[in-house]
């Protein structure tokens, strides 16, 4: 069987008072979200995953929360799979007078039916 596949651009926020980043599609109809744990998966009404919050960034990525509101590009491609959802992120930002590319790999069960997909979305 063929995966179902939504390429897509979208945008980010960074709320640094709760430290939480945050990635999502534009133009997407939510209808629900997947509470994880350091993750809140958001998926629209065709069960595509078209977003995700990060609680505790700073902490995930080892990275001070001034850098990473300095966010210059970024990607994601989420995953779904039996149930399995791979996040795979990556984004550059200025850390040191330096570019820096982050592109960390997050691997949740999603405890509820959500068919296999691929969604790939950059800014």
């Amino acid at each position: 069987m063929n995966k179902r596949l939504l390429n897509c651009t979208g945008e980010w926020d960074y709320d640094y008072i709760n430290d939480i980043l945050f990635f999502k599609v534009k133009d997407r109809e939510y209808s629900y979200s997947v509470e994880l744990k350091n993750l809140v998966i958001d998926v629209d009404s065709d069960n595509f995953i078209t977003g995700f919050q990060i609680m505790g960034a700073s902490g995930m990525f080892n990275l001070p929360k001034d850098f990473i509101r300095g966010i210059k590009s970024w990607k994601f491609e989420a995953n779904v799979e039996e149930n399995v959802v791979e996040l795979k992120l990556v984004f550059e930002l200025v850390y040191r007078n330096k570019l820096v590319e982050k592109n960390p790999i997050l691997i949740q069960s999603l405890g509820r039916d959500v068919p296999d997909s691929r969604l790939v979305c950059s800014a």
